[in-house]
């Protein structure tokens, strides 16, 4: 288990992972040349036949995730559940919850997304098991911690200013100040804060417990930095 994470972290069930892949609505196996045309706009109508044509896609990608779980972690039948809603499927465990969600790119209407988003149940211990590693290795791209109450981003800002270089946090933000960029040495992500998300994008796919490190590393910065507000943000 990673240091400065507890067995039962209520931290933990404020963290979810997310990982992205994406591709040419044209080439879904439901996609037919003679008949369909490609989607140039993101409404409902347009989001209704993606969900159709992304259905055995979807189907295939929960059904698998849910089988290599359900061994993996040894689950009984009343540990674990499978609900497909296309474009949206959701694997439920006494551990866990995973959602699959596709989506037309609203850059792009003729692609689609594929987000996977992992919510674990309150445990560190669970994030550092060997089944864990295994099941989800280099799946995820991102770590998003929801705020319990939400802080002043211009507090934040101000904090960080303040730290002294040692501490070895940075920070950028717009004139308006309605987020902020954060860099802090010994952490290899970027990050992002709103006020009420802190959201840390890392620069290869890795498992939660790779990912939790690089939050755990932050968290530590942060108690470093010796600053009221710093020090409670990621508690």
């Amino acid at each position: 288990m990673p240091v400065d994470a507890k067995a039962n972290d209520p931290v933990i069930s404020r963290l979810s992972f997310q990982a992205r892949s994406g591709g040419r609505v044209k080439l879904l196996p439901g996609f037919d040349k003679s008949r369909h045309t490609l989607p140039d706009a993101v409404n409902n109508a347009t989001t209704g036949f993606l969900a159709k044509l992304c259905l055995k896609e979807l189907e295939a990608a929960a059904e698998s995730l849910f089988q290599r779980a359900r061994t993996g972690f040894n689950y009984k039948r009343r540990e674990i559940s499978l609900c497909i809603a296309s474009p949206t499927a959701e694997i439920t465990t006494i551990d866990f919850t995973l959602e699959f969600a596709f989506a037309l790119d609203e850059s792009a209407p003729a692609d689609w997304i594929l987000t996977r988003t992992l919510h674990p149940k309150c445990s560190a211990d669970f994030l550092g098991r060997p089944e864990c590693d295994a099941l989800f290795a280099a799946t995820f791209s991102s770590l998003v911690f929801t705020l319990e109450k939400g802080a002043n981003v211009e507090a934040v800002i101000d904090a960080i200013e303040a730290a002294p270089a040692e501490r070895g946090l940075n920070v950028a933000y717009p004139s308006g100040c309605e987020h902020c960029d954060i860099t802090a040495e010994d952490v290899d992500a970027a990050i992002h804060f709103t006020g009420s998300t802190l959201e840390m994008v890392f620069p290869r796919n890795g498992s939660p417990r790779e990912l939790l490190e690089g939050f755990l590393s932050l968290r530590h910065r942060f108690r470093l930095a010796d600053d009221a507000t710093l020090g409670v943000l990621l508690v």
